[in-house]
């Protein structure tokens, strides 16, 4: 019985109720799959996150030192051979040793620092291994890291030595202010 719905043309909306209940029961079917399928992918992440180790910046206990240091007694002739006055002798004047000059930039998509020093060697005698730590800081001052490198290149007496964008390590995306210093040298 359609009541004369063809006439008026109201036909086609007799059958659209049916479509539009199978259309609603077909989302709330696929919808409920998909949330299951979240809750699974979150308790399997969950899982794995537990059994990953923790590194050593977000542990809650205190760091140990990983290499305990152990110094072996030299026995016979290597004991007269090495000696601390020797060592000693070996390591560089850092108070006529300098940097003149340096400026930095950031190298590798923005995550390298890359240093341009000129390091200046007033000591009669050429240096080689020298180490330097780089200070970095925010814009206002504020610090926020240290890196630290080692050139094996040598300097000679009495003279310069310019080093180009060497890189000291990856710094924060935050960093804007550069301050090297030297740590250490050794006579060439």
């Amino acid at each position: 019985m359609s009541a004369g719905f063809e006439r008026v043309g109201l036909g086609r909306f007799a059958g659209m109720g049916e479509r539009l209940a199978r259309i609603v029961t077909v989302a709330r079917v696929s919808f409920g799959r998909s949330l299951l399928w979240l809750l699974a992918a979150i308790i399997v992440g969950g899982g794995v996150w537990m059994l990953l180790p923790l590194s050593k910046g977000n542990s809650a206990e205190p760091a140990k030192p990983e290499l305990a240091s152990v110094e072996t007694a030299p026995t016979g002739d290597a004991a007269a051979a090495v000696t601390p006055a020797s060592e000693a002798q070996a390591l560089a004047e850092l108070d006529r040793l300098r940097i003149s000059s340096q400026t930095w930039r950031r190298g590798g998509l923005g995550s390298k620092a890359l240093v341009t020093f000129t390091l200046r060697n007033d000591n009669d005698y050429a240096v080689k291994d020298v180490a330097i730590v780089c200070a970095f800081a925010r814009r206002d001052g504020s610090h926020l890291t240290d890196r630290s490198r080692v050139l094996a290149d040598t300097v000679s007496m009495k003279s310069r030595k310019t080093f180009a964008r060497i890189t000291v390590g990856y710094v924060n995306v935050n960093a804007d202010q550069a301050k090297c210093s030297l740590v250490a040298a050794r006579r060439a």
